[in-house]
Formats: C-alpha cells, structure tokens, sequence
C-alpha cells in the first residue's frame, strides 16, 4: 500500500475572505491531493476549535499561521512513512498528538486538513473514487438537496430571526432532476421578491436575505414561489428550517429574543407552539435547532411535539461529537444530527458520529458550513454516508455549486445504478 512521503500546508481564504486551511499529500507512489477547510460562523459552544493565530496585525486575528505550522512542523513529521489507507489510525494518531479533548492544541483545521486530504490521496491511490473509498462498492444514493433560498440570522443582515429557510424536492425523480425544481424556484423567488422591490442581495450560503415583514412572510414568500415554478408544496418541494436558535437565546432557562423580525420575546414552549402553527399551514419536513444549544429540556418537548411528523435536527446541541449525540438519542432530545465534518476534526470522528445515528434509528442530516471553499469532499462524504439528505447553500455562490455540480458528475458516473429518494 502507498505511504505518506510528504504533507504541507498553507494558508488560503475562504468565501468569506477569512483565512483558513489547505493540506496537499503526498504518496511514495507519487498521488498528490489537497483539502480545504471550511469555517462555521453560526458555531456550537463545544465544537472542536478552530486554531487562529490572534495576531491583529494580520486579517484582524483571524489568520490560520500557527495551524499551518502544526500541520508543517507536528503532523508531518508523524505521519510520514504511515499507509496513507489507514485513516482510523492517522487521525488517531493525530488525537493522541494533540491530547486536547477540543483538539485546541494543534486546532481542529490543521486535523482536519490532513485527514481530508490524506483520504483524497488514498482514493485516489486506489484509483477509486472517494465516495466509494470511504462508503464501499455499494455506495450510490445521491442525497436530496436542501437548498438554502433565503438567509437570515447570522448568515445575513436583515429582518429575519431564522437562520435558514430551504426548499426541499422530495418528489423529483432523480437528483439532477431535483436540483432542477430547487434551483427553478430559486430564480422565480428572486422574480417575487424583484416585484415586491425587495433586495435580491445574497446571505453568505447564497440565499436571498431581505428585509420581509416577519418571519412567516419569508416561509409564505417561499410557499408562493414553488407554486410559481409549478410545483405543488409538499408534493415536489417541501421546506424546511434552521432556525439557529442559539444565535437568539438571551439565557439558560430558555428565553428567547425575536428581536430582528420584532416579534418580540418568547419562552421554550412559545416556540414549540409556533412550531406546531407553521408545520399545520406549511409543507415542513424538516427543523434544525429549533431551541438552543442548552436548551435540553426545550429540545426535547419540541420533538416529543412535532417528532412523528417532521425530522428534529441537532446541530449546535450535539456538535457531530458521538458524546452528545449519544445523550440525545437516550433522551429523546430529537430524531436527527447535523453532520459537519469540521465540527469534530477527523473524518473517522465524523463517520462514527453517523454510524451512532444509523445505529440508533436516527437520520443524520450532512452539511457544509457558511464559511466554505471550492473543495468538493462533502459531495463525495455525502454519497458515501449514504444519509439521503445534504444541505450545501443555494444556487449561487460557485463555493456551494461546486458541491452541487460534483453531485451530479457522481450520478452521471453511477448511470442506472444511482439511487435518489427522501426516506
């Protein structure tokens, strides 16, 4: 099997013109690949840390040299010589250096870059691809793609408390034909929202981030234009939401401040209710962190609510750490996990994470992250975790294309074979 021969890393800008992490490989056997980290803005308390250097000389602090320098002075040094095969064994390896429970010593960018990069180079070894290499020869279910077409919260600044609004097509029939009715309804919102004379400005995953009048009138301006694109809600497309409710909580009691739409301030069971009025009025198949990170006990009315009509994804509150995730599965705390590689550091870590899902009877639900590059590898994980859902941005922003366009390059690859379907 081929060996690690060289690693080195540098420093690179993600879509939000912050530096972060890229890690080229080498092989004895001359494959060479690289990885590109992407950032969180919308970040969970217990994430793995994103080392940044602090320097306000350079990129206001947020400059990635020290990282690179783990990964050229640290990492390298230790894993040369190593089957670049042996990904459970590299990112242990990686772990052990580090010792840190949040990977703060070496920072989970500079992990993540090698182990990224290093499963790149094994594929490519193999001469696979790398959905096959990490999900096996039985490997060929694209997700459905739940495109980001309105922003709001931390993602945008404007009138809206929710984070995300998605549409979701459950009822195409492949996923190029999917990505179609998202990326028609795409175009047709910007067309209502032109008519309203509302701005057609972009959030940083690519949705449209205007000021609407509430938060519902972004969900009913939503519902309108799948019905202007000819399809029928609920049916071809249905919604869904992130609301990031981290992002509003004033406390640890769960108190909650709407303060962007000036709805005003609710509790837990305030917005367990809301939750119920929307999911009745409107096709919503699926609620990413509908409470906040702490918000255990509110997390857990919410899905006990609403759990048997629509998937509850934890995002924040589980962190894609197999800790977490396994206190929620015995509580009942949701019904799903937000899968995000950069979360915990390692792509080992983040395939456990997704087996204690699937174990379990979960979903898991893979995602990119606000601050991306052009590196394709979720396309490729998403495809080979086999979780039947993804969400990666809108349809702009050539940062979240990328992932979508290689997608459909995989699917044109698995011909016939190619499954694609909601649950």
């Amino acid at each position: 099997m081929a060996t690690i021969s060289k690693i080195r890393a540098m420093e690179i800008l993600d879509s939000r013109g912050n530096p972060t992490v890229r890690v080229f490989v080498e092989l004895d056997d001359g494959t060479y690949s690289s990885a590109s980290v992407p950032s969180g803005a919308s970040t969970g308390e217990n994430e793995a840390l994103e080392l940044r250097d602090g320097d306000s000389s350079r990129y206001a602090g947020k400059g990635v040299l020290r990282a690179v320098s783990n990964v050229n002075e640290v990492i390298a040094p230790s894993l040369i010589g190593l089957e670049a095969s042996g990904q459970a064994l590299i990112d242990g390896r990686m772990i052990e250096i580090d010792g840190t429970e949040d990977k703060s010593k070496l920072g989970a960018n500079a992990i993540l870059g090698v182990s990224m990069a290093v499963a790149r180079s094994a594929a490519q070894s193999a001469h696979i691809p790398l959905y096959q290499y990490l999900g096996g020869v039985g490997a060929r279910r694209l997700p459905v793609p739940c495109m980001n077409i309105v922003n709001g919260g931390q993602h945008a600044d404007n009138s809206v408390d929710f984070q995300e609004f998605m549409a979701v097509p459950i009822g195409a029939p492949t996923f190029r034909e999917g990505l179609r009715y998202v990326a028609e309804t795409f175009h047709v919102l910007k067309g209502i929202l032109k008519d309203r004379r509302l701005s057609t400005g972009v959030g940083d995953e690519g949705g449209f981030a205007p000021n609407f009048s509430s938060n519902e009138d972004a969900i009913e301006t939503i519902v309108l234009a799948i019905e202007k694109a000819g399809y029928k809600p609920g049916e071809h497309i249905a919604t869904a939401m992130d609301s990031a409710a981290t992002s509003f909580v004033l406390d640890k009691d769960g108190e909650y401040d709407l303060n962007r739409s000036r709805a005003g301030k609710m509790n837990s069971d305030d917005l367990v209710a809301l939750a119920g009025e929307w999911i009745d009025k409107y096709p919503i198949v699926l609620w990413e962190d509908p409470l906040a990170e702490n918000d255990w006990e509110g997390f857990k009315r919410f899905t006990a609510r609403h759990g048997k009509r629509i998937e509850v994804v934890g995002d924040d509150i589980f962190v894609t750490n197999t800790r977490y995730i396994a206190r929620g599965i015995k509580e009942g705390t949701a019904n799903s996990a937000l899968i995000k590689l950069n979360q915990i550091g390692t792509v080992s870590e983040t395939i456990e994470a997704v087996r204690m899902c699937r174990d379990s009877g979960w979903r898991y639900f893979l995602s990119h992250r606000s601050g991306e590059t052009e590196d394709a590898f979720l396309a490729d994980f998403a495809v080979a975790m086999d979780g039947g859902h993804l969400k990666t941005g809108s349809a702009s922003r050539s940062e979240r294309v990328a992932k979508y366009n290689r997608l459909l390059e995989i699917e044109e690859e698995l011909g016939k074979s190619a499954l694609y379907y909601w649950k």
